[in-house]
Order: structure tokens, then sequence, then C-alpha cells
């Protein structure tokens, strides 16, 4: 299954069997909001997965969003209706990042058959679509959690890492503003790749511009955000783009900062 499809794409398969969409969207400082707007109108069909209580585990010293637990991941994925054969389509609003978190936590817990909506809902919205409100019947599906190894780090390996992409806004890389985390900066090294220009309005830019966007990508690359959620994003785009695999630092700025690892900021000081 390619990573990413289109609403054409998604439309057509709508009706058959083995597919399940889910709905991925949120809105950061509100826990809980994307579940009123998924139950307003959602593709038809798609199931909801929260950020803050299934696709992330509980903040705290791992961040703001730690990866979910093995068992708690594979309990939230069966009441999405996903199985061993499931192809899913994650999808948010417009590029927010809950898709692609969506999308590399079901690699990273064995399943393949998953993609990202390009161009999120907004795109399905455009394409005047329909709509589906309420609650669907989603019959619980048989999913089981296989953690892989190797595609994410610690924050020692996001220290080492031989290229550490930082995919926040710009003023936030700089340390100009932190409008969230306490301490305002970047990991010392990080480059800058906001993930809305690789995605803007979540529609991923071609294969040849991401590669430019991303350059020097590629062996011992790992992407950070503010808690692991939009780097996801840069993985996605390495993806596409055919460079090597991206791995994620899941604790992200959430995690350095709080834990008083050194900081920079412009000037490179």
């Amino acid at each position: 299954m390619h990573p990413l499809v289109d609403v054409t794409w998604l439309r057509g398969r709508l009706a058959g069997p083995g597919l399940r969409g889910v709905d991925c969207r949120y809105v950061l400082g509100r826990p809980g909001a994307g579940r009123p707007a998924w139950l307003e109108g959602h593709v038809p069909g798609a199931a909801h997965m929260d950020l803050d209580a299934e696709l992330a585990g509980e903040p705290g010293e791992r961040g703001r969003h730690p990866l979910p637990g093995t068992g708690a991941f594979e309990a939230a994925a069966r009441r999405a209706g996903i199985g061993a054969e499931t192809e899913v389509v994650a999808y948010d609003e417009a590029g927010e990042g809950g898709a692609a978190r969506l999308w590399w936590l079901l690699r990273h817990f064995g399943h393949e058959p998953v993609a990202v909506l390009d161009g999120g809902l907004r795109a399905w919205r455009a394409a005047g679509l329909p709509l589906e409100e309420g609650e669907p019947d989603i019959a619980p599906g048989a999913f089981e959690a296989r953690p892989r190894e190797g595609d994410c780090v610690d924050a020692e390996g996001a220290a080492a890492a031989r290229l550490l992409v930082d995919a926040r806004a710009p003023e936030r890389y700089r340390g100009e503003a932190e409008p969230i985390d306490a301490v305002a900066g970047r990991i010392p090294g990080a480059v800058n790749v906001p993930a809305t220009e690789l995605a803007p309005d979540g529609r991923f830019r071609e294969p040849g511009e991401l590669r430019r966007l991303l350059d020097g990508a590629g062996e011992d690359t790992v992407a950070y955000c503010g808690s692991g959620v939009t780097a996801c994003t840069v993985v996605l785009a390495a993806e596409l783009a055919g460079l090597d695999p991206v791995r994620l630092y899941p604790g992200s700025w959430s995690e350095w900062s709080r834990a008083g690892r050194p900081v920079e900021r412009s000037g490179r000081n």
C-alpha cells in the first residue's frame, strides 16, 4: 500500500471490504476535541482515534505525547476496527500531524497496509464528497501489536544522530517563541525543516521537491518536533522522497527541554 492516497482513491475504495478510515483530528491544548468534530462529520465509516488518549501515553518525563504502551495501542486499534489485513487510511483536518502519527504508530507496531489521506478532510470536503454524522457501527478488529526495533531513538540517540531535523515552526526552532513548553530553543546541531513546508495545507509536495527540502537526509537521520507528532510528517516525507528511513525521536523537545539538557538558540549559542 502506497503511504499516500488521494480523495479519488479513497472514494473508490470506501464501498469495498477490508478498508478502514481513521479520523485523527485534534486540537493542540484541548484534549478530547477531536471526538466531537468526528461525530459532527467524518468520512463515511471512519473510526476515531484520539491523539492524547490513544495515539500517545500519559504525559510526563518522556514528554507531552510519549509513545503509547503496546497493549494500550493494540486495544485502541482493535476498537477502531483494525485487523491484520485491514487497509487503513488515516486523515486529520489538513496535515496537523495526527494522521502521520497514526501512520507511523501502525507501522511501528507491525502493520504495513496504512496510508495518509493527502490534503486531509479539507480535501475531501473541497471535492464535494459526503460526510457522515454520528458514531458508525464498527466491529472490533483483531489487530496484534508487534513493536519493531530501530525506528525511533531516545534523547541520547537524537544527540548522536548524523542529521537531526526539527519539524517545528521557524520561530520555535530559533528560540524566539515557545507557546507550549517551558524552555525555548532547539536541540544543538539541529536543522529546521518545518512540517508545514513539506505538506502545505496537508498536501505533500512532489518527491523531487521533498528531496530538495530534506537535503542531506538519509542514513542516520532523526526527526523531532515539540512532542513527537508533527515530526512523523518528516518521516513520511522522506519515504515519499525515496530517501533512507528517518527515525523518530518520540520525546522530542518536550522531553529534551524538561530534563535540563543543552539548548541552542539563534546565533548558535
